[in-house]
């Protein structure tokens, strides 16, 4: 039976090196996959998953409004999927997550899907949210913060490299303008020694 899974993180643990990797070796078999990723993150070019280490791949983009369950299926008439594996999945909306879900109970195609848990408040996305709740399985993926300890935390940056704690949920950036934190630093606002 085919699952739906989450693997999660904060910022620069290498999530999107490893749904590369995993695409890598469905392909290196000779088993079709598809690619997804949020059209709003446009930090790598449309249409392409990029990792800090070199590693790319094009990418089907979606919106807010898209059916993605029946993206895949279509896309699965055509040409039969072994996989979906889906980056930045913190943007899937509640009702993206549940056709995702569908996908892997009726369609029987495992999703992996890719994000981050919460934003620079400590909030949960939407679509982390709903894939904590459901997902048959749910992997932490490590990274460290700049004391050594786990960072489970993502801090966004200002222009004047201060921890900024208001605004937006949603501002698409990178190292420039993010950073992980273990709880502590993140509650203290504090980048470094």
């Amino acid at each position: 039976m085919a699952k739906l899974y989450f693997n999660y993180s904060a910022m620069n643990a290498g999530k999107s090196a490893i749904l590369l990797q995993a695409a890598h070796n469905y392909r290196e078999r000779g088993m079709h996959v598809l690619l997804m990723k949020p059209e709003l993150d446009r930090r790598e070019g449309t249409g392409m998953i990029r990792s800090r280490i070199g590693l790319s791949a094009p990418a089907d983009t979606f919106g807010p409004e898209t059916d993605l369950e029946a993206h895949i299926l279509a896309h699965h008439a055509r040409e039969p999927l072994a996989c979906v594996l889906v980056d930045e999945a913190q943007f899937l909306t509640r009702d993206q997550a549940w056709q995702l879900a569908r996908v892997s109970d009726g369609a029987g195609i495992p999703v992996l899907c890719y994000g981050i848990r919460t934003d620079f408040r400590g909030e949960l996305f939407e679509g982390s949210a709903v894939l904590l709740a459901i997902a048959d399985s749910l992997r932490e993926i490590r990274t460290i913060c700049w004391c050594g300890r786990k960072a489970g935390m993502v801090a966004r940056v200002g222009a004047d490299g201060v921890v900024v704690r208001e605004g937006t949920q949603v501002e698409i950036g990178g190292n420039e303008r993010y950073a992980s934190l273990c709880r502590a630093h993140w509650r203290e606002g504090r980048l470094a020694r």
